[in-house]
């Protein structure tokens, strides 16, 4: 397997377990010091570390009854990845919603080292 080959396995392994809300998952598809930017204006908040990722993700997962973050495009270079996305939710009185965005990628050793957030909005 290539280097960009590893690269988007290993961003196809994070994103898929955020989709599966599997925490297990995805702290085994992070490094133990990940570093991970949210989307919260004006810079995004900072979280570094499998469990501060961790619970960031778990927070996150808890504020909606259905929540997906579809792929619109994925391309890799080396060790580098940019994801651009849809997330759409449902929360927890019923209201859909959905905003658009992009993730830039990090990996090492087969696994996210850095994910860092932006929206549109």
């Amino acid at each position: 397997m290539t280097a960009t080959n590893d690269t988007r396995a290993a961003i196809e392994r994070f994103h898929q377990a955020v989709n599966d809300r599997d925490l297990d998952a995805l702290a085994a598809a992070m490094t133990d010091d990940c570093l991970f930017e949210s989307t919260l204006p004006p810079d995004g908040d900072g979280y570094e570390g499998k469990a501060a990722v961790g619970d960031f993700f778990s927070k996150l997962f808890d504020t909606s009854v259905e929540r997906t973050f579809d792929v619109e495009e994925l391309f890799v270079a080396g060790d580098r990845g940019v994801l651009r996305w849809r997330h759409r939710w449902t929360d927890r009185t019923g209201t859909p919603g959905h905003v658009r965005g992009v993730d830039l990628y990090r990996v090492r050793d087969g696994k996210v080292a850095e994910k860092l957030s932006y929206v549109k909005g």
